[in-house]
Order: C-alpha cells, then structure tokens, then sequence
C-alpha cells in the first residue's frame, strides 16, 4: 500500500501525459487528415448549390404531364410536402435520434458496436441519416478510410451549415430506391403509383426500409423481406411514440400490393416527348435532359388522346381485313387457376397500344373464357371472335365456325376492350356506372400508320402520332409522323390544280381523260398511265378530275403548266426541291414527303393561302423556372397581307430551314414584318381549291367523312401505286390533319385498300373528337371571284336556255374561254404551252 502511494503521483502524471499525448496525437492526426482531405470537400457554397439529377418534364399545351425523361428517376419535394407521417417512418427506420444529436449518434455506434460482437445477431450499421446525406450527394461508395474521412468532414460542416429540416429534405430527395428511382416521391410513384400524401402507413413503412439493400428489400423483387422490415419499422414507430398499437397492428397485417409503375403522365404522347428530348439537347447540350428543363408544347391533350384512338383503332381494323394470324403462344396453366397464379404467367407479356395480355381458360363453341392482366376473368363473345380467318400466305382461309377454329386452352392472345351498355340505350349516353368492359380478339397490326394535325392560323401541331406503339421493341421509336418519306399519290394533285388556276386555268377548263402512250428512250419500256379505276371518261372539267381522282387528266394539266412552273409552284407549299422528281410522274404524288410536311401543304388553303412554319414547343423553362425560349411562330393576319417570292422548306424535324424574307409591311398591320405568315397564293386560288376539295368529300373518294355531318370539311385522299402507301389529308377552319398507313417495308397493303378505306376512317374518327363544341361554317367567298352558268360537257358559258347548265366559280380575269387541253396540239411530246419541259418526261 506504500509502494502505491509512493508512486501513484507518477502513475497519475505519466497516465495524464499519456492521454494527453494521445489526444493531442488524436487532434493532430484529425487536422492532419482535414488538410490532407480538405481540397477534395465540396465548399460551403457548393454545398448550397446543390443541383441534384432531375428528369426532364414535357407537358401539353393545358399543362398535363406528357413525359419525365431523364437517367435517374426524380421528383424532388420540399420539407413540407413530405407528409409527417413519412419523416416518421424513415426517422424510425434509420436515425431515431437525427433530432437530438450533431450528425454522429455515438449511442448508436456504441450499440452497434456491442451487436454486431454477439455472435448469432445480424450486422448493424450506424449512419446517420446526416452521414448518408453526404455520401449520397457527394461521395462515393467506396469502403476505403480516405472515404469514411471525406464523410466524417463533410457530416460535420453539413451539420453546421443546414438546419435539421434541410439536411432530412435533402435525405429524402437523394436516397436510393432501386430501378434508378431516386428520392421518397419518385419511389412512391414507383412502387405503388401515388403521391406522398396518398400513403398509407403500411407503404410508408415499407418504403422507410428500401434504402438500407434496394435490390434485396424492395417490395416487387422481395415481397417477404420487404414485409418484415415493415414489421421492424412499424414497432420502432410505436416505441418512439409516432403510432399506438392498434394503427401498428392494421398497418402490418394490410397487404400492400407493389408492382412496377410506368413514369406517370396524364396525357400519352411519347413521339413529342421524344421530339421534345432531342430539340432541348439542340438547343442546350446532353446534360440538359438530366437538369430540371420543364418544356411546354401545343399538343392538345384531348386532341392527342382522340388522335391515339383513332390510329389504334383503324390499324386493328385493317389488321382485321387480312387474317389470323394465330396465338402469340402457348403456355402451361397452372393447376390452381387463381388471379395470382394468372397474373404471374402475365407478368412478361407484352402489352403494345392498346392491347392487353390475355390467356385463354376455357373454349366454348362460340366463345372464350380468358384471363385479361389488369382486368380478370371475362369473356370474349362470338362478335368478338368471329373476324378471325386464318392466314394463309396472301389469301384468307374459310370463315370459323366455332372458337376451337380459332383458339384452344393455354393460348396467349392480345385483346382489346371496349365499353358497352349493360341494359339498352345508346352507348353515347349511358353513364360509365352503368356500362361494363367487352373484349374482342386482336392481334399486333404488322402495318403502320401516323397521324398528324395542326393549327393552319400558326402551325402549331396539336396532336401526333408516330406510330401504333412508340414502346414496340422492333421500330416503335421511328416518328412516322416526320421521319417517314413517303408517296404522297393524289394527295398532291390539290397542290398541282393550285398551279394550273395560277397559269390560266380555271375549275371549267376541260381535259382530255383518254389513255396515252410515252415512249420515251431512257426508259426501258414505253409508260402507260392509267386511272386507278381502269376506265376513261374523255373531255372531262378539272373540278371533276380532282372530285374523281383521275391520273390521265393530272398528267396532262402538268403538261399543259410546264415543269419548271410546277416545280417552283410546289415549293409555296413548303416542299423541298430536291425531293421533287423532275418528270410526269410528279403529277401523280411520286416524290418523297413526311405527313407532316403534307399537312403544312394543306394548311395554305385552310388559311386562305398563307404559309405557316410547323412548330411543337411554345416555350421552355430551365429549373429555376426562368423562360429560355419562347416561340415567336408567324401568324396569319390578312391585314398585314405581303407576297413573298419564294417559300422556305419544312425539315424533317417540321422546323423552318430559311425564314422567308418579308420586304413591306401595310400600314394598317401593326405586327412586325418577322410575326407575319406570307401568302403564298392569292386568296381566291385558296377558295377554289377548298371549294373544289370539299366535293371530293360530298361526292368522291372522301364520302365516308360525311359521317361528321360538317359542311366545312375538305381534303383528298392518296393512294399510290398497288397501294403501298394511302392517304387522306383534310381540313376545317380550325385544324388541319394528315393520317398516312403503310407498311414500314414499303410493300402492297393489299386488294381493295386505299385511302378511303384506310385512311378516311381513321381521319373521321380523329376529327370527330377534335372538333367537338367547334361550329360549323361557311367559306366566305373572298373579293374577285364570280359565279358563271356553264355547260358541263364543255365548261364554256351557257346560253340562256341550256337546260342542263350548272354554276361554276371563276377569278374575275379569268373567266371561261373553251377549248380542249390535252388533244392533238397538247399531247404528251407536243407540249401546248411554251413553259413546257424540255427535260425528259419520265
């Protein structure tokens, strides 16, 4: 006892020298390590600038979201919309004492620490929520000492330079999910397709767990895990005082269902997303689409989800016309027929357009039992099956006469659906309450079509549709819409019978419709043009050449106007030179044009002769909210008419490639000479042309549009050689709109199809949602034009008493003069007029 108080004055002074020493080690080593780590730290302004990866968003023109576009999936929430109930969950979950301590839980590493050394009891970390914040912002995830410095460095400076509101915001917002969803909204979409106020507990808690292993404890890839750690976080919830015990008990006996949830949007337009995309990379480089850009477009979302329909709807219907093709294939069904089980042989599926997955249960003589994925059990009627004859190679095989013709037990089919009225009454008027889903039998269309329409006053385009599914893993992303160079066939005669008013003819002139024969020496054999419906209907008025479509009478009014004039002319209409072959074919629609470009064409007569740019993006936002562009489109506005001598072209992607240069300015126009839309043709050129088009749907190839009951509709089918492209391109005073179908391949579409019967229906169907609530009126008839009696045999004036006279439309300094265009002084090789082609005719 002596010996110890003899030497515990040196025991203590040696003890204390030690433990300072060491703590002065500790600090050196501390700062040592802080000046060594000090250049690799964000600053504490970095640190407030903090720009977290956040997709880009496109919406319509009324603000619904059409697309979120970025590597990492991202909805970044302030503090307060994060509902308290979801702090709860993850302060639970992760740092139960984030408000109490100063970004290191040393109670939480001591507990740690003694856990994870008995043996048997699962590993246990001990970052902080704070911790975490800092390496998901700014570290990587490197196990390595230089990494765990940088974050013990960073947690502390957070720590001082944000408040404990801020540093869980952030921590929200950054955390990791799985499937590159980031953040607590983003997950919340993901998983259960809700916002964070829709929660309910039970996915509260499940979601507090994900970050901690996302692959292993997420609730898709591993419901049962994923259960269990709900369990953990729902108890710490009620032992922290969050919960009671009954909301724990219902919320971990509630069964969440999860599954993937596509990017949500309110409007489905993935082609102008895409557009959208590929414009603002233009525009502001790569990383853009991954900062926070908010783009606005003139997509209509009614117009685009009627556009949508009507596509889908008319491409099943031709798919329809040619065949069954047979089941996709056939699967094993398991023994206890559950939604469940069902569900799951459903799940890889594939589900394009408007097709649904299907499995057929049971086959009836003259139906099906099914199980449709999202739906359930349903039936498919007889009216639903009874289309299916059996492909085979070009032709069509015998008509079923029962379902086992058609389908058997474990088959794999695509259905569509459709409301129907569960008692009589129309389907138009019954309530969606009392109306049931019917399904029918279809199939993925091998065809493709687009769809395009546009304002003619501006060009903003109001819906497109590139294709029956932009999603398709064969050629889904390809824009038919503006990236399809197509045929056009007798859609471009209106642009043509435009030329021929403007170089002295006039509706009455009279041509000849006979065949003839070119034999011209760079063609290997002699070319013999025919009218689609093989007869001939001699001397025959333009008016009645463009109602009728006749091919005869559009070559021989090229041969009359010249091809140079021609060629010049199209480009009013935005056509590009280039894509315009230099020979007679060119009145039959041969060269190479987008529906999108089509549609522009139109738009000139829509608009009483004007021509409009094609736009998509009225203006784009950067993340602060700060307009970086707007659009400034050329208007129509007769009273600031001016001529412009030449027309610019529409590019593949329908932006202006050269603006027109407007010269003067009308006093009486108070817009800038850049706002004005040219005119292109005059005003009555415009008139006679619609008048003209319009009969083409009273009476010719458009008659099925008459099922709009619309007096203003005018437009012109196209159908080109063995049908291997068809048309209809029509207008009202408000919208103009192109639908082209095809196949991709460039090959025939088949016996009997053509514009009227593939392209009309879809058009009708389209125009019939997108011009709802809008009046229907009248083209007035502008100055300079007079109404004449005519003879119809010879489109002269009629003498008082011809009887079989009718009326007919003339510019005043053009008025009927007789004669006959195409005889023997103006056949083919013997041009009748002096600005005719010297180049070779095919």
């Amino acid at each position: 006892m002596s010996v110890l108080v003899k030497y515990l004055p040196k025991l203590v002074y040696w003890l204390a020298a030690l433990l300072l020493g060491g703590l002065m080690f500790v600090v050196a080593g501390i700062a040592g390590a802080y000046i060594y780590l000090q250049p690799s730290l964000p600053s504490v302004e970095a640190m407030r600038r903090i720009e977290l990866q956040v997709p880009l968003r496109v919406y319509s023109s009324d603000g619904q979201v059409i697309a979120q576009i970025g590597e990492q999936r991202r909805n970044p929430v302030s503090y307060e919309q994060i509902p308290e109930l979801v702090k709860q969950a993850f302060i639970a979950a992760e740092d139960d004492r984030f408000f109490q301590h100063a970004g290191f839980d040393y109670q939480g590493i001591l507990r740690s620490i003694i856990v994870n050394l008995i043996p048997g009891y699962r590993l246990e970390g001990a970052s902080t929520i704070t911790q975490q914040t800092a390496k998901n912002l700014f570290l990587t995830n490197d196990r390595t000492w230089r990494r765990k410095g940088q974050e013990m460095f960073l947690t502390y400076r957070i720590e001082r330079e944000f408040t404990k509101q801020e540093i869980l915001g952030l921590y929200l917002n950054v955390i990791h999910f799985g499937k590159r969803t980031y953040g607590v909204a983003a997950a919340a979409d993901l998983y259960f397709g809700k916002t964070l106020d829709q929660l309910t507990l039970a996915e509260a808690a499940t979601l507090a767990r994900v970050p901690q292993a996302p692959s292993r404890y997420n609730p898709i890839n591993n419901p049962e895990a994923a259960a269990q750690r709900r369990g953990y976080v729902l108890r710490r919830m009620r032992e922290l005082g969050y919960i009671d015990e009954l909301a724990e008990q219902r919320a971990a006996a509630e069964v969440v269902q999860a599954r993937m949830h596509a990017t949500s949007f309110d409007v489905e337009a993935p082609y102008v997303a895409e557009m959208a995309r590929l414009e603002l990379v233009q525009r502001f480089g790569a990383a853009a689409q991954n900062e926070g850009y908010r783009i606005y477009t003139t997509v209509d979302s009614d117009k685009q989800t009627a556009a949508n329909a009507a596509l889908r709807a008319g491409l099943i219907d031709y798919d329809r016309r040619h065949g069954w093709r047979g089941a996709r294939s056939k699967v094993d069904l398991p023994a206890e027929e559950t939604p469940a089980a069902l569900e799951e042989l459903l799940d890889e599926a594939v589900a394009t357009g408007s097709l649904i997955p299907a499995l057929v249960l049971k086959v009836e003589p003259r139906s099906v039992r099914v199980y449709v994925r999202g739906s359930g059990f349903a039936e498919i009627g007889w009216d639903g099956l009874s289309w299916a004859r059996r492909k085979q190679g070009k032709t069509l095989g015998p008509a079923p006469k029962s379902a086992s013709d058609i389908l058997a037990r474990g088959d794999l089919i695509h259905v569509t659906s459709e409301l129907a009225d569960i008692k009589p009454g129309s389907a138009s008027t019954q309530p969606p309450a009392q109306r049931s889903l019917v399904f029918k039998l279809a199939q993925i269309p091998e065809a493709s079509a687009a769809l395009v329409a546009l304002s003619p006053d501006d060009g903003a385009i109001k819906a497109l549709v590139g294709g029956f599914d932009y999603f398709d893993q064969g050629n889904g992303k390809f824009n038919r819409a503006i990236q399809a160079k197509r045929q056009p066939g007798s859609g471009f005669k209106p642009f043509l019978y435009s030329a021929a008013l403007d170089n002295g003819l006039t509706p009455a002139s009279v041509v000849l419709d006979a065949p003839f024969v070119i034999d011209d020496p760079n063609m290997e054999e002699a070319w013999r043009p025919e009218n689609s419906s093989g007869d001939f209907g001699g001397p025959t008025r333009l008016r009645e050449a463009l109602v009728k479509s006749r091919n005869l009478v559009s070559i021989r009014v090229l041969q009359a106007i010249g091809m140079e004039p021609a060629l010049t002319y199209a480009q009013r209409f935005g056509f590009e030179r280039s894509s315009l072959p230099r020979n007679l074919t060119l009145s039959l629609g041969t060269m190479s044009t987008t529906p999108l470009q089509v549609a522009a064409g139109y738009a000139v007569f829509a608009n009483g002769g004007y021509r409009i740019q094609p736009y998509f993006i009225e203006r784009i936002e950067d993340p602060q909210g700060k307009v970086v562009f707007q659009a400034a489109p050329r208007v129509v506005a007769p009273e600031c008419d001016v001529a412009v001598p030449a027309a610019s072209s529409v590019d593949a992607r329908g932006l202006e490639e050269e603006a027109p240069v407007v010269t003067a300015v009308p006093r009486a126009c108070t817009r800038a000479a850049t706002e004005v839309a040219p005119r292109v043709i005059s005003a009555q050129n415009a008139w006679l042309m619609t008048d003209m088009l319009r009969e083409v749907i009273t009476r010719g190839t458009g008659r099925r549009a008459l099922a709009l009951g619309r007096s203003e509709l005018a437009g012109k089918t196209g159908t080109t050689n063995e049908a291997r492209d068809t048309w209809f391109n029509g207008y009202g005073h408000s919208l103009v709109a192109s639908v082209w179908v095809g196949f991709d391949q460039s090959k025939p579409l088949g016996e009997g199809e053509e514009g009227s019967r593939t392209a009309v229906p879809i058009w009708v169907d389209f125009m019939q949602d997108a011009l709802k609530g809008v009046p229907d009126r009248g083209w007035p008839m502008p100055g300079g034009l007079v109404q004449v009696r005519i003879s119809p045999i010879t489109g002269e004036i009629a003498s008082a008493d011809d009887d079989t006279a009718i009326f007919e439309t003339f510019m005043m300094d053009r008025l009927p003069t007789g004669g006959l265009i195409g005889g023997e002084a103006g056949m083919p090789g013997q041009p009748a007029s002096p600005d005719a082609p010297s180049e070779p005719l095919f």
